[in-house]
């Protein structure tokens, strides 16, 4: 009998049901010690151990990740020849697009130094503001989280201009829609660049000094993806030069950004410690429960399991 090891933090309704989801395989729901003595048991895995560990797990045939990321387990040599890899993707993007929105109107309204000048009691005005209607936003990357972030800034009144790996079907609320090739001449059109990318080769140090200095005088860079997208020096030179307008960053290289690195203190940068794909939102929480179930019943029944990561590219295998 096939087993299923769970390590993702679910609800005991929601334990029930994967159980229910896969009569004929025996479910555990183990906690990250118990799953390192029993790894080499196990036929599928919902949840995100230890990538070393998965060496050990010569039986698995299938990784369920609860994150939308998926670097580490797409790695050769990471899972065991055969195994398959699902990631969470599509849970992820209505709340790290509403965080996304929150740094624009926050850095547009100058509310970080509205902030400080609250800490010190100052009542001072900060000059000109800026909307959202009339602005443009380089939305690089178009899956759940870029495409949910388009939707809302063109909500709001603002244009957004699409960035994607491949061709696809301009969604109705971008204005256009390029390749990455053409992402240097479309960095000096936007008042904003939003991020949302997976680590792969292609987007590891994609945005340095020479594509920052191509951005638009003023404009502000957020960064919802992967901390590697951004040289964090060379993103620092530019706001401190007053190049850029501000930072948006929920993620960072390094991370945990070391207390004593001088981002912290920039005045128009505003950092998360990468809580934006967190279970926060419930409905999150429902979405990244909804994919493991499906999956957990398509491999009780021998099927091919929805939200397969291509590990060449890092990306969903069903995307074009």
């Amino acid at each position: 009998m096939e087993q299923i090891f769970v390590i993702a933090p679910f609800s005991e309704e929601e334990k029930q049901k994967l159980c229910a989801a896969a009569p004929l395989c025996r479910v555990f729901f183990l906690s990250p010690e118990e799953l390192e003595s029993r790894i080499g048991e196990a036929d599928m895995i919902v949840g995100n151990p230890p990538p070393a560990l998965l060496r050990r797990a010569g039986r698995l045939r299938l990784l369920q990740l609860e994150s939308s990321g998926a670097n580490q387990y797409a790695a050769p040599g990471v899972l065991p020849a055969g195994a398959q890899l699902a990631c969470a993707t599509g849970s992820y993007g209505p709340g790290i697009a509403e965080y996304l929105i929150a740094y624009t109107m926050s850095l547009f309204l100058r509310l970080p130094a509205y902030h400080d000048n609250q800490k010190q009691g100052l009542w001072r005005d900060e000059g000109p503001v800026r909307s959202v209607a009339g602005s443009v936003a380089l939305s690089v990357g178009m899956g759940d989280i870029g495409g949910e972030y388009a939707r809302r800034f063109y909500a709001l009144g603002g244009t957004v201009i699409g960035v994607c790996r491949t061709a696809r079907r301009k969604p109705e609320f971008v204005k256009e829609l390029y390749r990455f090739e053409q992402l240097d001449e479309l960095l000096p059109l936007a008042d904003v660049v939003a991020l949302s990318l997976p680590e792969t080769p292609q987007t590891v140090g994609l945005m340095d000094a020479r594509r920052l200095s191509l951005m638009k005088p003023g404009s502000i860079l957020l960064n919802a993806g992967r901390g590697s997208a951004v040289v964090t020096d060379d993103l620092l030179d530019a706001l401190r030069s007053g190049h850029l307008g501000g930072a948006g960053l929920d993620v960072t290289a390094p991370e945990p950004l070391p207390p004593d690195h001088p981002l912290w203190k920039e005045p128009n940068c505003i950092i998360t410690p990468h809580i934006s794909g967190g279970r926060h939102f419930a409905i999150t929480r429902q979405r990244i429960f909804s994919i493991c179930l499906e999956n957990v019943r398509i491999f009780a029944l021998g099927g091919t399991p929805t939200n397969l990561v291509d590990r060449s590219t890092g990306y969903l295998r069903s995307r074009p």
